[in-house]
């Protein structure tokens, strides 16, 4: 009976230790993380900033922008959306993306939704280099559980920091491409 007793409590308390991994962290317990990326880009600042203001060129340069709709055509504005098909660290989703912030051309902010949850946050810093434009390209976002900040460690914020460091790149070429024609 001991025995039976003891696995039972084991069980048990491994079950709640399970479901503690995937409650929803309170609000100030959440882990954030920080993804920066940044290049020299042989172009001026109001080029490079209205191009990565303009969704329908999100899927040219970055690997995880699958597709976007919505306003697309041209740099947005505070409060304009876009919707993006993405995948990222291999998983594929929906984002609705919102302008908070616009001070062409140094500096664009877009708050992400994901199913009306917030997902993160893209803000991109320009400013100008002798050669061209600096730009740095951020992103930042929440673990929403314990379970979330344990993957995000091991895996996701690795694979993340590629494909964004990727994408900048990517950018780099394309613009730097583009002055040449």
């Amino acid at each position: 009976m001991k025995t039976r007793t003891r696995f039972i409590v084991a069980t048990f308390a491994l079950l709640v230790a399970l479901a503690v991994l995937f409650v929803p962290l309170p609000q100030r317990l959440r882990f954030d993380t920080r993804i920066v990326s940044t290049a020299s880009i042989r172009r001026p600042p109001p080029v490079v900033f209205d191009y990565v203001t303009t969704p329908a060129h999100w899927p040219d340069w970055h690997p995880s922008s699958l597709a976007v709709s919505g306003t697309v055509d041209h740099p947005l504005d505070v409060d304009e959306q876009v919707t993006e098909a993405f995948s990222v660290a291999g998983r594929r989703g929906q984002v609705v993306w919102t302008v908070a912030q616009r001070v062409r051309p140094s500096r664009w902010v877009i708050a992400g939704k994901i199913d009306g949850r917030a997902a993160g946050t893209v803000s991109y810093s320009l400013s100008p280099t002798v050669d061209g434009t600096a730009f740095e390209r951020e992103f930042t976002y929440r673990a929403p559980s314990l379970w979330f900040a344990v993957l995000n460690w091991a895996v996701l914020r690795g694979r993340i920091q590629s494909e964004s460091d990727t994408a900048v790149l990517r950018l780099k070429g394309r613009l730097e491409a583009s002055s040449q024609q």
